[in-house]
């Protein structure tokens, strides 16, 4: 089962449809958490919002999570040793002030576990991949590489 959460606080229509859109090409069933949104998807399970229990109990039993670049979901997905593949919202579609979520991302993306998507090619090819590893709690990259990896973004950016 594919568990999709976009948080509480905002909503992400653009998350919502991209998985909507790519459900049928899936071969497996996808809850997804929508928050406060007038789209309603027609080829996912979904439920505007989910108790902590209820969503945990979500969390435990998905192959993968999908999700903004919200922290208490990738703390999720690494309490309970799942791959959490990361859509961020983006200040240029309005879904967020700024754009947090790509800096977020792109401190994430070297961890093992943590897969980044920006499109809805990228959420499709990641989801069908047989091989993601779960987040976990030694996920984290060497710190050394991970400066030089920070540095190197930084300067190219």
């Amino acid at each position: 089962m594919i568990l999709v959460s976009v948080g509480t606080q905002l909503p992400f229509d653009r998350l919502i449809r991209a998985i909507d859109d790519i459900a049928p090409k899936l071969d497996e069933e996808i809850v997804a958490q929508i928050g406060v949104t007038a789209y309603r998807p027609s080829n996912v399970t979904f439920h505007k919002t989910l108790a902590p229990i209820a969503y945990e109990d979500l969390v435990k039993q998905a192959r993968v999570l999908v999700s903004h670049a919200g922290i208490g979901t990738i703390l999720g997905a690494q309490k309970h040793k799942k791959p959490i593949v990361i859509f961020p919202r983006q200040a240029q579609f309005g879904e967020h002030r700024n754009d947090h979520q790509l800096a977020t991302c792109r401190q994430l993306r070297h961890y093992k576990g943590v897969y980044v998507a920006e499109t809805e090619a990228m959420l499709l090819e990641t989801l069908q991949r047989g091989d993601l590893e779960p987040l976990t709690s030694s996920s984290a990259p060497d710190r050394r590489d991970g400066l030089i990896r920070f540095l190197r973004d930084f300067i190219d950016a």
